[in-house]
């Protein structure tokens, strides 16, 4: 097979590339970078550049094009857009202004906050519904965090003097 034939790498891209290929925070930059430039400075063939990254052809030659074509920019990935989001922003007002009321404020029967007590208020107020993660993330976003309540009891049992005295000496004076 061929090399694929490349224009000449000038100083700054080639410094650039040289640069993506040694220190770059995205793993998968990183053999793309070095393949990109090994092409160019040697001369290597699609299959030379897979031995060298321990790709496949198919995705080398792929990139290789893609770089070719579209230079330092053909190396990253072209954006996922993935599922459009459902909430609103109206959803994520009402869920901040939710969080920082005490649930008694809005007619629960509860006195702290859960997530999925936060989320079936929220669902039952605005007909949509979140997962517990979801609010999880956004609450942690915003800087709210929730804090587990102390565990105590509101009056003490009927034999917690008994044990006190028992485990305390009695004060001498």
């Amino acid at each position: 097979m061929r090399p694929i034939p490349r224009p000449p790498l000038t100083p700054t891209p080639h410094e650039h590339l040289a640069r993506r290929s040694r220190t770059t925070k995205t793993p998968r930059l990183r053999p793309r970078a070095q393949m990109s430039l090994r092409a160019a400075e040697h001369g290597l063939t699609v299959p030379q550049s897979a031995r060298l990254v321990r790709a496949s052809e198919a995705p080398v030659l792929r990139w290789l094009n893609r770089s070719r074509a579209e230079g330092l920019e053909g190396l990253h990935e072209a954006p996922r857009p993935g599922r459009p989001a459902q909430i609103t922003a109206a959803y994520k007002a009402e869920r901040l202004a939710a969080v920082r009321r005490r649930p008694r404020s809005l007619g629960l029967p509860c006195s702290l906050w859960t997530r999925q007590r936060l989320v079936d208020a929220l669902a039952e107020r605005t007909g949509m519904r979140g997962s517990d993660e979801t609010v999880r993330r956004a609450l942690q976003r915003a800087g709210i965090v929730r804090s587990r309540p102390p565990h105590k009891s509101s009056r003490p049992a009927p034999d917690d003097q008994v044990k006190t005295r028992r485990v305390k000496p009695p004060a001498t004076t």
